[in-house]
């Protein structure tokens, strides 16, 4: 059994949500050489979250991201507000969603579902780039 980590950062993405799986597959290239294990993804902000979802239809992530704005509205009386309207919201989010995903391994690939993909939820208007620290475990 082996261990890989590296880190790697995303471009800045717009609010929503947004396939990242190319990127986190081609931020670790051990991956090709394992034949079973388990891929971590871990993203290091708190304003930013992870999830595995469908990437088929692109009304998947406009949906998803109506639905979390209705959860966690902005004009919500929030105490922290001293980094914008958004920030606050933005926490509320990622602290539904999640800060990792877990993948399985097989073969020298990702074991998703056929719609399945990993995807940034992007919660702030101006996020910047976001880095992630990928983790591979396996044989």
């Amino acid at each position: 059994m082996a261990w890989y980590q590296h880190q790697i950062a995303l471009p800045s993405y717009r609010r929503g949500f947004h396939q990242i799986t190319r990127h986190v597959v081609d931020g670790i290239p051990e991956l090709r050489d394992v034949r079973v294990g388990l891929l971590h993804v871990f993203i290091m902000h708190t304003s930013a979250s992870l999830t595995i979802n469908e990437n088929a239809d692109p009304d998947v992530p406009r949906d998803l991201e109506s639905s979390f704005n209705a959860i966690a509205p902005e004009d919500f009386p929030y105490v922290h507000t001293c980094e914008g309207s958004d920030d606050m919201p933005a926490h509320v989010k990622a602290s539904l969603l999640g800060s990792s995903v877990s993948v399985p391994v097989s073969q020298g690939r990702l074991v998703l579902g056929t719609w399945q993909g990993i995807f940034l939820c992007e919660h702030r208007n101006r996020g910047g780039s976001r880095r992630l620290t990928i983790t591979l475990h396996g044989e």
